[in-house]
């Protein structure tokens, strides 16, 4: 993997990640397919929309089909049938959501699987392995997220054993044609940031993430903890915040030097019929959208709003037609890598603190649309 900067407006940069798939322009964000789909969604969608990286689960994969069947099968590219790039994240997250069924031990996790209650342990160099087997692009190395609040003892104890863990994945990835991220944790303790991002820099990886976010902390707390850890990461290597993706903390967290962004609001949203636009959310199911014969955004260009109206839109979500959940995806996730064509656009001209003013203004705007 090979990390350009191209441009830079402040602290944001813009640039490119040259994988083994293709090119990935920065700032990004990654549709999420956890189980090796997007939900609703056709590769051929993905593309069309200009998704041009995808981030999956190691462990759901693992657990469900086996990582042994996807290499079996020619790895986890052809198995869905993706030709781009692909990350896949190492379990970190599991082992802060799937708390009531984990036991975390030094030598590595203990899970109960959600599926069918069975016991696995998954250790760092388990989780290479696994990685391995999928092929992905980007690989993680294996964490422990841990929760909001924690005292600082708590939080000191997690981001040693996740340093001691990030060293074992180092000494375990063997792949060349895959790249390993460490994982800065440290919870929102900016001393213990500091040490998480200098010592997984002596280890010395390709990228860096930030992890521990969108954990139910207050908003200045997560931008403290971005600051302070990307006035330390190298400047030549891509930072990725993990889980944040709301638009507004996208563009705020691109300001503060961040390169890659996932997260599983836009889909997750399209299902429950709640639409981004340029002026803010819109919720489909409701009642004034009966008669609406406009898009759901006029401003976009997507297929969807090129094609479908807000009362169709609406009749599909209100009877539960499958189409509903497409073409809600579909839409969401172009608002989304649009968004960071814009942004991408903003920084080579320089004008992003323009682009920030002109896009809270809009959200800012009167009338009933602002009213999800």
């Amino acid at each position: 993997m090979q990390f350009k900067i191209q441009a830079q407006d402040g602290h944001a940069r813009a640039g490119i990640i040259l994988t083994p798939h293709g090119i990935i322009h920065t700032p990004v964000f990654m549709p999420v397919g956890t189980l090796g789909s997007v939900k609703s969604l056709i590769p051929e969608d993905l593309k069309a929309i200009g998704a041009e990286i995808i981030l999956a689960n190691t462990y759901h994969l693992y657990l469900r089909p086996g990582h042994l069947l996807i290499k079996k099968l020619g790895g986890l590219h052809r198995f869905m049938h993706w030709e781009g790039p692909l990350l896949t994240d190492s379990g970190g997250y599991q082992i802060y959501s799937l708390a009531k069924k984990r036991e975390i031990r030094e030598e590595g996790v203990v899970f109960r699987s959600h599926i069918d209650g069975s016991s696995h342990f998954l250790t760092p160099e388990k989780i290479i392995e696994i990685q391995d087997c999928l092929g992905s692009d980007i690989i993680m190395c294996l964490d422990e997220c841990p929760p909001y609040p924690i005292d600082y003892n708590y939080a000191e104890n997690s981001l040693k054993l996740t340093t001691r863990w990030a060293l074992q994945c180092k000494l375990a990835h063997k792949n060349k044609n895959q790249s390993l991220f460490g994982i800065v944790q440290g919870s929102f303790y900016p001393d213990l940031r500091v040490r998480a991002a200098l010592s997984l820099i002596e280890i010395g990886f390709d990228g860096y993430a930030i992890g521990g976010l969108s954990v139910g902390e207050p908003k200045e707390k997560t931008w403290e903890a971005v600051e302070v850890c990307n006035e330390v990461l190298p400047r030549d290597k891509p930072r990725y915040a993990m889980g944040i993706g709301l638009p507004e903390d996208i563009l705020e967290a691109v300001s503060r030097g961040v390169d890659m962004f996932d997260c599983v609001v836009p889909t997750r949203h399209a299902r429950t019929g709640t639409l981004f636009t340029s002026f803010g959310k819109l919720s489909i199911k409701q009642a004034r959208y009966t008669e609406d014969e406009r898009p759901i955004d006029e401003a976009c260009d997507c297929y969807v709003c090129k094609n479908y109206s807000r009362a169709y839109l609406r009749h599909l979500f209100i009877s539960k037609e499958l189409l509903a959940y497409r073409l809600n995806s579909y839409h969401n996730l172009y608002y989304y890598l649009n968004l960071m064509a814009e942004i991408r656009e903003a920084i080579f001209k320089g004008t992003l603190a323009e682009f920030k003013k002109k896009f809270y203004e809009r959200r800012k705007g009167k009338g009933e649309e602002n009213a999800i």
